[in-house]
């Protein structure tokens, strides 16, 4: 049984960010899926390297729109990927099935609300200043003096 799979309404309209969410789904769900052992360590590592290079694009296109160093989308990252990599560590030392149960869980219940929200709200400054995920390029980059965007990059996030 999958805990979490892909539905058309996780889709934000920016095709890239898209096909990273739907390899996050399908990866969350190989892990869930494999055999204790091996298996797992790989599916788990997998997990981890396809995470890690995740976040580190949407970081990256979040400093090209001005958003602080510390911000709340930045910090959800940072907290999942320091959970991650303990669960990978541990399952590394001693085969551990409840507790990748617990993170498959955790993680199924985070994503949603993660993209719907801190991912949606990425989504839309990228449309509303032109940054085009390919390239890296900004069409209207942040005004001279702005403030860093500290908040989701929404209009309900500080």
């Amino acid at each position: 049984m999958n805990t979490l799979t892909w539905l058309p309404e996780f889709t934000l309209q920016q095709p890239r960010m898209d096909r990273t969410h739907q390899e996050f789904v399908d990866l969350l769900a190989a892990v869930e899926a494999a055999a204790p052992g091996e298996a797992a360590d790989a599916a788990l590592q997998t997990l981890l390297a396809h995470t890690e290079a995740h976040f580190e694009q949407e970081e990256d296109w979040m400093a090209r729109l001005g958003f602080a160093g510390e911000n709340c989308h930045s910090m959800q990252h940072e907290s999942v990927l320091q959970v991650l990599r303990e669960v990978v560590r541990r399952h590394g030392l001693a085969a551990d099935a409840a507790l990748v149960g617990h993170l498959v869980a955790a993680l199924a219940q985070w994503f949603p609300v993660h993209a719907s929200m801190m991912d949606a709200a990425l989504a839309m400054t990228m449309a509303e200043r032109g940054l085009d995920p390919e390239t890296g390029t900004l069409l209207q980059p942040q005004a001279a003096g702005a403030a860093a965007i500290t908040g989701c990059g929404g209009s309900r996030c500080g």
